[in-house]
């Protein structure tokens, strides 16, 4: 009994697998050419997710094969032991935290081999009718959490690539119809000509069309329909004589318009041609869509009509337009709630900033950002990489400060097997995860200068050499590093190297902090409140012209980032009233230096132990002054002027964790 059950369940799965490869063959995508959609979509989810690759695949009987890849080089793979092929058997989202220790990928090759996968998450490419045909998926060589706004992100970018999808079979479907409507006009006008020799030898052709053909009173009082007219319209035999034709027309503006100039041309003796009408069946009310044709016989008193159902063709346009509508707010909708390319602000000195932005853009450049920590050197960034011809390609990122001195080389340039304890198996540096793209080098000043004359030797060279291995490696990578410090300055006291230096600054931008930009703050702050409500499920609330001012009034030492945390603090705390925001008084700004008297001997060189030194003692003087707090205002980052993520990677690469009371 158990074999004839698992035969049973075969061949219900035999069955099943026939239904979702004959769905697949439905969408004529297998080994089509490249399609720029499906490579943006790609493209985004590689950048949201931070992976360095991202596939659109769709699984065949024998082979996985890739519309659209990032990071992977082949066209396609066998169906097993691909993972697409376990992940469309999911009815959810199918993900892998750590392909090393689930039992699922153990023994998978993808995951043992060269590849070295060990997160992967897919969602399915799922049709109407419940058929998955592959997958959107993201995978990475380091193991990672999926959370559930990244799970939404990948639901909905699955959704944009099936809407894809659709709307190409949708407009091959309206080209079969167009073809076949005009076949059928080819046919109409043969046969009309035909009745108008005979109508008497032409009965049966008139009962017998395979179109529906009506002849009507000057009053729109039906005389005679045949077959194809009867079943089109919904009219019984017995009905016809007691029929106005009018009364099947949609009572809408646009249908009582187009009758009323067909009559009137009717009635000048002139044929009305080519004209589309929404009518409504008789017999159910449903709605049918006819291209409508209509001319007079002379003396006779009434009209020959021939009717072209294109009902199809119709519903085909509007799911057409419908998808069309739904990818592009699904699109939007994404890029407003990430922030893809959300550079708010109108203020002159913003201004300057964005047509830098775009004059740079185009090139291939070095980029320095410099600007205070929170006014959103990350976003100028992206902004650059969006608009440049490397768009397409992945943008990584790389938080300088975050990097402990003795891991700086293996992740920049990456490792061998073998090349230190813990190096267990070959993982590629940022340099070559960045390959065709853009690497952003976040707190670029916080790099040893022991690592800076390598890092130089790379941006000058093109190429990288892994940690444990000989072997160099070519890479394309266009640079945009950020920072808070003057580097020129770090450079002239020995701090930074100059060369370095040189090489960054090709094209340096200075962002304004949000103090010199004033009057961007509505709109800063009008943002945020709609994102915040529009995240927490509430209504946009207002900010009273009082409370603009107030907000203009005050410094903003944290920037943007104080702003939005500000706004979110108030739409937490609001009751459906308007904002009301509880500032912290400016702190004041400490006394420049006096400058040391020209006699003075200059300042002992530091080295860098007596600088990490000096860096502990001043970040634990900030936190015990912040009573242990890292974020938000009185914050041990504001007193610093550093990003608050930053100080908390700082103060762990430092072994201050016990000083921490809290991240409030």
């Amino acid at each position: 009994m158990l074999r004839v059950a698992v035969e049973k369940n075969a061949a219900v799965h035999g069955r099943e697998e026939g239904a979702r490869l004959e769905a697949l063959r439905r969408y004529e995508i297998l080994d089509t050419p490249p399609d720029g959609a499906f490579d943006q979509i790609t493209a985004v989810a590689a950048a949201f997710f931070r992976v360095p690759i991202a596939i659109v695949s769709l699984v065949d009987h024998d082979r996985i094969w890739f519309k659209s890849r990032m990071g992977l080089d082949a066209r396609e793979v066998e169906r097993e032991p691909g993972l697409c092929s376990s992940a469309i058997l999911s009815s959810d989202l199918y993900r892998v935290h750590d392909a090393a220790i689930d039992p699922r990928t153990l023994a998978n090759p993808l995951v043992t081999g060269e590849l070295g996968l060990r997160f992967y998450a897919a969602a399915p490419l799922r049709t109407h009718d419940g058929f998955n045909l592959g997958t959107l998926c993201v995978s990475d060589r380091e193991p990672r959490e999926l959370t559930a706004t990244e799970a939404e992100m990948l639901t909905r970018l699955a959704s944009l690539v099936m809407d894809q999808m659709e709307l190409r079979l949708a407009a091959r479907k309206v080209a079969e119809l167009e073809r076949a409507q005009q076949e059928l006009n080819e046919k109409l006008r043969d046969a009309n000509r035909a009745l108008g020799e005979s109508e008497e030898a032409f009965r049966d052709l008139f009962e017998e069309a395979p179109f529906p053909y009506v002849y009507e009173g000057t009053d729109s009082r039906l005389i005679r329909v045949n077959r194809a007219g009867l079943t089109t319209l919904g009219i019984r035999p017995d009905e016809v004589a007691t029929t106005y034709g009018q009364s099947l027309v949609a009572d809408t503006p646009e249908n009582k318009r187009v009758m009323r100039e067909a009559f009137e041309t009717v009635s000048r003796g002139e044929e009305a041609k080519d004209i589309v009408l929404e009518l409504r069946r008789k017999d159910d009310g449903k709605p049918v869509w006819v291209q409508w044709r209509s001319k007079p016989a002379a003396g006779r008193g009434y009209t020959r009509t021939m009717l072209v159902d294109i009902t199809a063709r119709v519903l085909l346009e509007r799911e057409q337009a419908r998808l069309q509508a739904q990818n592009a707010y699904l699109y939007e909708e994404i890029l407003t709630d990430y922030n893809f390319g959300a550079v708010i602000g109108e203020s002159p000195a913003l201004q300057k900033v964005m047509e830098q932005t775009r004059l740079v853009a185009a090139t291939d450049a070095s980029v320095l950002i410099h600007g205070e920590s929170g006014t959103g050197k990350e976003l100028i960034a992206r902004a650059i990489h969006e608009q440049s011809t490397r768009k397409s390609r992945v943008l990584i990122k790389v938080n300088c400060s975050a990097i402990p001195d003795s891991l700086f080389e293996s992740e920049f340039f990456g490792h061998v097997r073998g090349a230190f304890t813990g190096a267990i198996k070959d993982k590629p540096g940022r340099f070559e995860l960045a390959d065709g793209g853009t690497l952003f080098l976040d707190e670029i000043g916080e790099i040893p200068l022991a690592m800076q004359a390598k890092l130089l030797r790379v941006l000058q060279e093109q190429e990288v050499e892994r940690v444990g291995d000989t072997t160099t490696r070519k890479v394309d990578v266009r640079i945009i590093a950020a920072t808070n410090r003057d580097l020129r300055i770090e450079a002239e006291e020995g701090r930074f190297r100059q060369d370095l230096y040189y090489r960054l600054s090709v094209f340096p931008i200075s962002l304004p902090p949000l103090r010199e930009r004033l009057e961007d703050i509505p709109l800063l702050a009008t943002s945020f409140a709609r994102k915040s409500a529009k995240q927490m499920g509430r209504p946009t609330p207002q900010i009273t012209r009082a409370t603009m001012e107030a907000l203009a009034a005050y410094d903003w030492p944290g920037n943007i980032r104080e702003l939005q945390n500000a706004v979110e603090r108030a739409v937490i705390v609001s009751r459906g009233g308007p904002l009301q925001f509880e500032l912290p008084k400016p702190q004041p700004r400490p006394a420049p230096v006096a400058p040391i008297p020209a006699s003075s001997p200059p300042p002992a060189l530091l080295t860098r132990e007596e600088l990490k030194r000096q860096e502990r003692d001043n970040v634990v003087r900030a936190l015990k002054q912040a009573d242990g707090k890292i974020f938000g205002p009185g914050g041990a980052a504001e007193l610093l002027g550093m990003k608050p993520t930053t100080l908390a990677s700082r103060i762990r690469a430092l072994g201050l964790s016990g000083e921490r009371s809290g991240e409030e």
